[in-house]
């Protein structure tokens, strides 16, 4: 064979090929890429934040033992020092917050944007009509929002939670250290803000096929999402079957270390529960009026620790029943506005 005879084709050695987003994905994040960039950008900024604040803490705390001050016995030489430990420890607890604040309104901003510019706008401008004269059915362009934008949801909720679970068990010790079950912690931990972050997408899909006006749809959604954890909030405590102690009048007990506490009162011989101030009267004596009642034992309701991660798991599981159903009422109603 002449060294001119080009190879044979089986042999050409292909060039590998590049994964490349195609179709309404692509379109979908050429669309939309700067508001999804500012919204990386913050979440970046939010977890450099947390990171940094939890070095610098540990730093403070250690240099603040090395003093051999203390803040239950302050003495005058050690009033600059405890002060601005305890200032520390106070933007600590100020960062908790705004972070745990910002994971619980993440749900009802995802929600907003899915129903304002990505679905209202598009129907209310008439701009989807563009994209289903090139061979894409409104069920495909609906999937690939929902699809490319559940999909970013879950990466950057996971990572901020994630990181907030990392930053609240590092710094669970400090002088302000808030709970498990505090509204602002537990709301941002574990598989919780996922879920609500996913159901807000969902509701932001239903609010904006339903309304089709963009600001309206964003109101609604914005809405909807909020009083959805408002109710999350109230029935939360009452998700997973809640432990009862029954001890003896001044028997000195007291709710377990890390228990989120509830209830509590007195128990009548009949099983009959009262409530913990049927016997506050001043001028009286309790045991003799609690046996008036026939009681002569006290009863408290909590969840301890251990409880943390079957609450969690059945909430998760509500929510995401929730937003497979609102997915599915988006499908039927684009199928019945538009076929």
């Amino acid at each position: 064979m002449s060294t001119l005879t080009p190879p044979k084709p089986d042999v050409v050695t292909a060039a590998p090929s590049r994964v490349t987003l195609r179709g309404p994905v692509r379109v979908l994040l050429r669309v939309h890429r700067r508001p999804l960039q500012i919204v990386g950008a913050a979440a970046a900024l939010v977890i450099l934040w947390m990171v940094g604040l939890s070095l610098w803490s540990d730093q403070s705390s250690a240099d603040f033992a090395a003093s051999g001050c203390s803040v239950e016995h302050t003495v005058p030489s050690c009033g600059t020092a405890v002060r601005d430990f305890l200032d520390g420890q106070m933007l600590l607890n100020d960062t908790q917050n705004h972070a745990g604040l910002l994971l619980m309104v993440l749900p009802a901003l995802v929600g907003a944007f899915m129903a304002g510019p990505v679905i209202a706008r598009e129907l209310e401008s008439g701009t989807f009509r563009l994209s289903w004269s090139q061979s894409v059915s409104p069920a495909r362009w609906l999937a690939a929002k929902l699809l490319a934008f559940a999909v970013l949801t879950v990466a950057v909720t996971s990572t901020l939670a994630a990181v907030f679970a990392w930053f609240w068990s590092r710094n669970d010790d400090s002088f302000y250290a808030r709970a498990w079950y505090e509204e602002f912690v537990y709301g941002s931990l574990g598989t919780v803000p996922v879920a609500h972050a996913l159901l807000g997408l969902a509701i932001g899909t239903l609010a904006g096929l339903l309304v089709r006006r963009t600001v309206a749809a964003m109101v609604a959604t914005v809405f909807a999402s909020g009083l959805l954890l408002v109710a999350f909030d109230t029935v939360r405590f009452s998700l997973w079957p809640i432990r009862t102690d029954v001890v003896a009048i001044r028997s000195g007990y007291g709710f377990p270390t890390d228990s989120w506490s509830g209830a509590q009162g007195y128990v009548t011989s009949t099983g009959e529960r009262l409530p913990a101030e049927v016997c506050q009267e001043p001028a009286g004596d309790v045991v003799e009026c609690l046996a008036t009642h026939g009681s002569s034992e006290r009863y408290y309701e909590y969840h301890p620790a251990s409880h943390y991660w079957p609450l969690q798991l059945v909430e998760t599981g509500i929510l995401l029943a929730l937003a497979a159903l609102a997915v599915f009422a988006a499908f039927r109603v684009l199928r019945r506005l538009h076929g």
